[in-house]
This record gives C-alpha cells, structure tokens and sequence, in this order.
C-alpha cells in the first residue's frame, strides 16, 4: 500500500475497519479492545489518536498491531489486559479477536464439566452473575400462558 495515500478500509489485527474514523475510535472495532486500552496503546507509541484510520501508514499499524497483541511490552500495567494471571499459564495475556472468543467459551466449557456454579448456570441458560430471575430474563422460556384443562 502506499505510504500517504488514503485507503478506504484498512486491516487491523484480522478485523477490516473503514478508515474515515479516528485510531481511537478504529481500534475499538476490534474484539478485545475497549477505548481505554486504544487510547493507552496509542500514547505509549505517541501516534495521534484523533487521526483518521486511512492515513496511518503501513509501518504505524504494525507497531499499534504488535502493541495490542502485547500491551506489557511497552509499559503499560498488567490490569490492562483481558486475560490477567491466565490460569492456565499464569502470566498476563491480551487476547484479541477469534482468540479471545474462542477462549470463552472454552472457559465456559471447563465451568460445566467441573460443575461450578456458574457452569451449570450456564448449562441451564439462567443469569450467571447473582441477577433477580423472577420477573427479569425470561427470554428462552415457554411463551404464553396455558389454561387450566376442564
């Protein structure tokens, strides 16, 4: 691509972002990415976060790629990322895109076969997190009501 030409859609991290919006705004289109994070990665590398997306050059992106897959590595604090103390691992990890999904429901998954709490409320499509169920989040259920046989 070219180096100060205006491109209409640029790829970022495996997701396809138009690039008539601000990096600030762009890099929230990725799965993974809240503004905070955005705004952070972007002050640690000193780009301008109100540029528009289709002006960056090829070289910026690569380095603002690099830095969300692993946003320790140019300082910036473990609680910034989505996967802190992995339990798998153990280390601080950022996962961002199809990585991310997948590890969710792989997370879910491990919830049910160990039977927690929260994995068979999964199991059972109920509020996870302490929620009221009696007069809220009833999508799902039977609809209607039925009569009374006579």
């Amino acid at each position: 691509m070219s180096e100060t030409g205006y491109r209409h859609l640029v790829r970022v991290a495996s997701t396809d972002i138009r690039g008539d919006k601000p990096l600030k705004i762009a890099l929230t289109y990725i799965k993974g990415v809240n503004q905070r994070l955005a705004i952070a990665v972007l002050r640690a590398l000193g780009i301008d976060e109100n540029q528009k997306l289709g002006y960056v050059p090829d070289a910026q992106i690569e380095k603002i790629e690099k830095a969300l897959y692993d946003p320790i590595s140019i300082g910036l604090p473990w609680w910034l990322v989505n996967r802190p103390r992995d339990p798998q691992t153990g280390e601080n990890r950022h996962l961002l895109g199809s990585d991310l999904i997948l590890q969710r429901r792989q997370d879910i998954e491990a919830m049910i076969r160990m039977r927690s709490w929260r994995g068979i409320r999964h199991s059972r499509g109920l509020k996870v997190r302490g929620q009221r169920t009696k007069s809220n989040g009833r999508r799902g259920l039977a609809l209607g009501v039925s009569r009374k046989k006579k």
